[in-house]
């Protein structure tokens, strides 16, 4: 199967590369330039795992995000809550809307490369917080984007039942270089080690058994 990827450059994403790599052939990858504050560390991360694989990576733009849309996950919002991933504080980071239109984006971009799906790597730890990670929305947007397509482009999503520790084990299996991926949303020189993001990457490496090779600014799980 001809597959374009979703590509953030976060361990989910990544974890997904190099697993549709295995099984099919993944013509593209695609990442989003949405203004995001991490935006500018993921986004290196994305293109070193598909130039490393052999799979053209391509960047859309969309300031209009950061221009229009109300997120502390945005340059133009506040501060990055820091906490548990699952602390209620977390969902000031919520960008309305944003898998609608990013998943709709890659269905026309896959259907235009000749793609015959889409693969997007949500997983159950996103669950709580970002309502459109869960399958009650990607199983009927599954089915929007097939309608609208003709038929054409179906939607992957083989993580939807995985937690975050279950990918980075599997990951590793894979032989996944967790070391080129970031998580981190304040998008510092280092990941800081406090935020929800950063929190939930380290627990899932520790949860998994593996090393996590991320270098943080403070430690405050072990």
């Amino acid at each position: 199967m001809k597959i374009i990827l979703l590509l953030s450059g976060g361990l989910d994403s990544t974890t997904l590369l190099y697993e549709m790599h295995r099984k099919h052939q993944v013509i593209g990858s695609l990442s989003f330039d949405y203004g995001a504050k991490h935006n500018h560390k993921e986004l290196p991360m994305a293109s070193w795992h598909s130039k490393k694989l052999g799979v053209s990576h391509t960047v859309i733009p969309m300031a209009f995000m950061n221009d229009f849309f109300k997120s502390d996950l945005l340059k133009s919002g506040g501060s990055i809550p820091e906490g548990h991933y699952e602390a209620a504080n977390m969902k000031q980071t919520v960008v309305p809307a944003r898998n609608a239109i990013m998943l709709s984006i890659a269905a026309g971009f896959a259907e235009s490369q000749g793609a015959e799906a889409v693969a997007y790597g949500a997983h159950t730890g996103d669950h709580t917080i970002y309502r459109d990670c869960r399958e009650e929305f990607l199983k009927p947007m599954a089915e929007a984007l097939r309608e609208g397509t003709d038929g054409a482009i179906e939607l992957l999503r083989p993580f939807i039942t995985m937690n975050k520790a279950a990918i980075v084990k599997y990951g590793a299996a894979l032989g996944v270089d967790y070391e080129h991926t970031w998580s981190c949303y304040k998008g510092e020189n280092l990941h800081c080690g406090s935020c929800g993001t950063c929190v939930e990457r380290h627990e899932a490496f520790l949860l998994a058994g593996v090393p996590d090779p991320t270098v943080y600014q403070v430690h405050h799980y072990e």
